[in-house]
């Protein structure tokens, strides 16, 4: 990448990091708690840390289906061993006897007396009227195929903090360890407002000049892909007075107010001054492409998020600060998005004074590598460029773009709330 020399200026916008850090560092999380079963608590964030009480598993147990054994045996040359019991998993098998084998399988306990698990594929099995006998093929040591007790979780390790949001493996260790049900922090209601007159519900006639409303769409989908739950405000006229009206009823009954549209500086655009008048505006534009007009505030003490009209400047102010602020808001870490370096097989112009956000695709290059080429158009109005890509690649200000520039890339899959 290549930078020019262009002379430091005083910021008229706010840089992003700036930004989220200054709006965390104010972010408390909502108090509430509430239990809930396992079947329940997906994406769900910890109120308490978690700790086992019982090891995982709770014996040896056997690794695969085989035989056991006294590894012993085996180095004075004994290779024969007759079957001696029978042990499928649940069950608990007698002491092993002296030079005998028992069969066993997968999760079951090893019994007194063994040390191994020979692979029934190592195994020569012959039956006759005295019963079943193995010959051992290969060689075998003590703890082979054997699962020891507590190998998986050890009683008294803490599994997760608090703050920490459920994902379906964490599900599943926390019901291996017996566990019924958690402690949560309460989800969210976001209150969620669009605003524009030329705003129409999917499923009705458009007029000319007018445009279906997707921005609404996207954030609940994303507030609902983050266990939040949505309080539809509906579309807002465009007016001081509505806005205001709507922004006082809406943090009467939500625990945030999330606002599209009518955030930058035209005449049309009345949720700054709204905020101003019935709350209190903290932050005013962001010096990112797209995302500029952005508003953060608050009112009657609820945190508000004003994002811009356009669709993909919606969707990237949302996944790169609200995200991690509802994160922080809701009892989580309130951690940065995560990012890799990879090569872009594109080139671009200098990015200007503000960071860009490029809608990218991953693919891997005629070197084996995954490189980055942008996914279309980059226009802040065209969403099914974000459809289409794999993430964002972000281009520091004053910064043109070379081919094998290496790019910080932020994958869709870490910020759209899918765990």
């Amino acid at each position: 990448m290549t930078a020019n020399s262009t002379p430091a200026t005083k910021p008229v916008l706010t840089p992003i990091d700036d930004a989220l850090r200054d709006i965390l560092s104010g972010m408390s999380a909502v108090a509430e708690t509430e239990a809930v079963f396992l079947s329940k608590a997906l994406h769900r964030i910890l109120a308490a840390k978690v700790t086992a009480t019982i090891d995982v598993p709770g014996d040896d147990n056997s690794a695969m289906d085989g035989y056991a054994i006294d590894s012993n045996a085996l180095t004075t040359g004994q290779t024969r061993f007759p079957v001696s019991q029978r042990i499928p998993a649940g069950s608990v098998g007698a002491a092993l006897a002296a030079c005998t084998a028992a069969r066993i399988f997968t999760g079951a306990p090893i019994p007194e007396g063994a040390n191994a698990v020979v692979m029934q594929e190592n195994c020569e099995v012959s039956e006759d009227s005295h019963g079943k006998e193995i010959i051992i093929l290969q060689p075998v040591t003590s703890g082979e195929n054997v699962r020891r007790a507590g190998a998986d979780v050890k009683a008294g390790t803490v599994l997760f903090e608090s703050g920490h949001r459920l994902r379906a493996p964490d599900i599943g260790m926390l019901a291996g360890t017996g566990i019924e049900s958690v402690e949560v922090r309460k989800s969210l209601r976001i209150a969620l407002l669009t605003t524009g007159d030329e705003l129409v519900k999917p499923g009705q006639p458009l007029q000319k000049g007018q445009i279906y409303n997707s921005n609404f769409f996207t954030i609940s989908a994303l507030l609902q892909g983050l266990g939040h739950k949505v309080i539809d405000c509906g579309i807002v006229a465009d007016t001081l007075s509505a806005t205001e009206q709507m922004l006082m009823q809406a943090a009467a009954s939500a625990d945030c107010i999330i606002s599209s549209g009518g955030v930058s500086a035209g005449e049309e655009d009345h949720v700054r001054i709204a905020l101003e008048n019935v709350g209190k505006l903290a932050m005013w534009k962001l010096a990112i492409k797209p995302g500029k007009p952005f508003a953060f505030g608050s009112v009657a003490g609820k945190p508000f998020f004003g994002l811009p009209g356009n669709p993909v400047s919606t969707f990237v102010n949302f996944v790169l600060i609200v995200r991690p602020c509802l994160e922080r808001l809701s009892g989580g870490r309130g951690q940065t998005t995560p990012a890799w370096r990879l090569a872009a097989d594109f080139t671009a112009p200098e990015s200007g004074s503000r960071q860009e956000y490029l809608r990218v695709c991953c693919y891997q290059g005629v070197s084996g590598e995954s490189v980055l080429q942008l996914a279309g158009s980059q226009s802040s109005g065209v969403l099914s460029s974000v459809s289409y890509s794999d993430g964002l690649a972000v281009v520091p200000p004053f910064t043109a773009v070379n081919k094998g520039d290496r790019l910080r890339f932020i994958p869709l899959s870490e910020i759209v709330g899918q765990v």
